[in-house]
């Protein structure tokens, strides 16, 4: 769930845990939408399902500057891959430096019918299997199929997963209606 500062709440589904995590927030005009203020955010961010990495250590302050980092890394490489531009050094080095880290361990819990993560479950391990799912969306078979929505003026990115690879929005009930609702508008317009 995407909240607007301005007002309103949509479900949105990047498609991928990464580019979730993309949209946290961010810098300079995106900074109204940051989500990421304390650690404890942060803690609480990847405690959620579909990751649902509950800490066993307390997110740090320097956990929370790395997450924002990779977080920007993660937002840059999504918007270079759908405009179909190179990735910038910077930004697939900050990914590979997230991911060099050790990643969370699944661990099969008692009776082998769900599964968790085993513990200490810390904020970094966290980041590198975010880094590292972003560095499989980039090389693997859905590359060609990250998208930026195609509203004017919404600069959500995420995985186009639907059979025909045909989504063009965020989201159905905000953009996609929004468009509909003008191409009505624009054809009441001009009929007679």
């Amino acid at each position: 769930m995407l909240h607007d500062p301005k007002g309103g709440s949509f479900r949105f589904d990047a498609g991928a845990v990464c580019l979730d995590f993309a949209h946290t927030g961010g810098e300079g005009q995106y900074a109204v939408f940051e989500t990421l203020h304390e650690p404890a955010d942060l803690g609480e961010w990847l405690a959620q399902p579909p990751l649902a990495a509950v800490m066993t250590v307390p997110v740090t302050a320097r956990e929370l500057t790395a997450a924002k980092t990779l977080r920007q890394a993660i937002w840059d490489a999504a918007h270079a891959q759908a405009a179909r531009r190179p990735l910038p050094a910077g930004t697939i080095a900050t990914i590979n430096r997230a991911a060099a880290a050790a990643p969370l361990t699944p661990e099969l819990a008692a009776g082998a019918t769900t599964v968790g993560w085993a513990p200490p479950v810390r904020a970094t391990q966290a980041l590198s299997t975010l880094a590292r799912e972003m560095i499989e969306l980039l090389s693997g078979p859905l590359s060609e199929r990250i998208r930026e929505c195609a509203s004017d003026n919404c600069p959500l990115v995420f995985v186009d997963t639907s059979r025909p690879g045909a989504r063009r929005w965020c989201a159905m009930e905000r953009c996609g209606n929004r468009h509909k609702l003008r191409a009505l508008r624009a054809r009441q317009a001009t009929a007679p």
